[in-house]
């Protein structure tokens, strides 16, 4: 039976009704698409694994994250929503973002092309990263994009080229507020330490933030972004307080209202131990607002950056089991999806752990006796494992394993462990009808990018 793929988006919800704390709706539709994915042909023993998009999904998490900040925003105050596209880099998830009314956060020429493919707007679209080149910072201020400047040294670049080719891109600096880290210390951005923005608290830096702004008028904007997974809201809050009292101050010694919008980042943690939505973009937004009440009274604009919190709940990875087998009496599911999907879950497990869901071969849900396995992936060493010591009904061979919330960070970030093909990726709605987002990398393909045209490179003559 050939598989129901869309070319263009049915858009709406189809009657689904609109989102649920419990994450009930969405279960329902992720179930339903993996059995239609089963029955189409999309998943099967010559396609071992897929990753899948709830579209409905997305749109409600787009439609939740504005709703939240216009609760508690002055009317009239302008508000960009910029998606991280570090977290989902794929042309039409952008493009469906960008008919919700969400921009796009870049950080590399890699992910503004990405974000151009999709038609996000310039004025839409925010520019921040610690090593941005000079022919980087020349494009952003050509098109007209908001640049976040790191550093002395790149606000010294940014000098130069404003003296040469005046922009009209909001321009701003980052600053790193110091307030500590979360859980998980690679995604703690405001520690003492932290490799990006200036670090307010070091001497004399905050001085120095001040002077930049009142010797450049074209500085706007100012920028912070506490951490991502793992950093409480409280401490997301801490420091945005920091980042709206140092504009305030700003602004008072500039005898004006020079700064004129925050980027507030983004960072707000995804619950991966369920299907419940918790915390929730509302929460946020109100914590901020009892917090900071000033940064929503209309004397400044908002940009925020989420991320991981629009897409995780919204994917699911799904892995055919090649072969079922026991070690030391520990069942062992050995599964397609892995390392290469599931870096950071396989290489740190405490930090990322990923909820398992079982699917006959079938493509419905599995029920029967809990039985503890281990649910490996196909690459060779012993820690590529999705989930050690689980507990779920018994994954049989032709079965199929499905990492839940995978949506952001999984398998739009491939990582070519064994040369493993990257696995297409289809938006799917309710009724069974899928849309090719990025379609399966070939061997071929892997040929060429592992320099297969160059074979004789380095045995022949220089």
């Amino acid at each position: 039976m050939g598989a129901h793929i869309e070319t263009e988006d049915p858009g709406g919800t189809d009657g689904t009704g609109g989102p649920d704390g419990s994450g009930a709706s969405r279960a329902a539709r992720r179930d339903e698409a993996v059995r239609a994915a089963v029955e189409q042909g999309l998943l099967g023993p010559d396609r071992p694994l897929v990753g899948l998009l709830d579209v409905v999904g997305i749109r409600e998490s787009a439609a939740e994250l504005r709703a939240a900040f216009e609760a508690v925003t002055a009317p009239g105050t302008p508000v960009l929503h910029a998606f991280a596209v570090k977290a989902a880099p794929l042309v039409p998830v952008l493009r469906l973002l960008r008919e919700e009314g969400v921009g796009a956060e870049v950080a590399s020429p890699g992910e503004l092309a990405l974000a151009r493919a999709a038609g996000v707007p310039a004025g839409m679209t925010v520019l921040d990263s610690p090593a941005k080149t000079p022919a980087e910072l020349r494009e952003a201020l050509d098109l007209g994009i908001a640049v976040n400047a790191d550093n002395p040294q790149e606000l010294d670049r940014i000098d130069g080229l404003m003296r040469t080719r005046p922009s009209r891109s909001p321009l701003g600096i980052r600053v790193n507020p110091q307030v500590g880290g979360g859980a998980i210390e690679a995604l703690s951005t405001a520690t003492a330490t932290s490799k990006f923005g200036v670090a307010l608290r070091d001497e004399g830096a905050r001085e120095w933030v001040v002077r930049a702004y009142l010797d450049r008028p074209w500085l706007t904007r100012l920028h912070t972004h506490t951490g991502s997974q793992g950093v409480p809201l409280s401490l997301m809050a801490r420091g945005v307080a920091e980042a709206y009292a140092l504009a305030e101050e700003i602004n008072r010694r500039a005898g004006r209202r020079q700064v004129d919008t925050l980027d507030i980042g983004g960072g707000l943690p995804v619950n991966f131990a369920s299907d419940a939505t918790t915390p929730t973009y509302a929460q946020y937004a109100r914590m901020l607002a009892g917090e900071v009440p000033g940064l929503f009274d209309g004397r400044y604009g908002l940009v925020t950056e989420f991320g991981r919190s629009l897409l995780a709940k919204h994917g699911t990875v799904v892995a055919r089991v090649e072969y079922a087998k026991t070690s030391g009496g520990r069942a062992v599911a050995v599964t397609h999806a892995g390392v290469q999907v599931a870096t950071r879950t396989v290489y740190a497990p405490g930090s990322w752990p990923l909820r398992i869901a079982a699917y006959d071969a079938k493509g419905r849900v599995k029920d029967g006796p809990v039985v503890v396995q281990d649910v490996a992936g196909p690459a060779c060493f012993a820690g590529d494992l999705l989930a050690q010591g689980r507990s779920m009904p018994l994954l049989e061979q032709g079965d199929y394993a499905a990492a839940l919330d995978t949506g952001a960070y999984y398998f739009a970030h491939h990582y070519g462990y064994n040369s493993l093909v990257r696995p297409g990726v289809y938006g799917f709605w309710p009724g069974g009808r899928f849309a090719l987002v990025r379609r399966a990398q070939t061997v071929e393909e892997v040929v060429a990018e592992s320099g297969g045209a160059q074979a004789e490179g380095l045995t022949g003559s220089p």
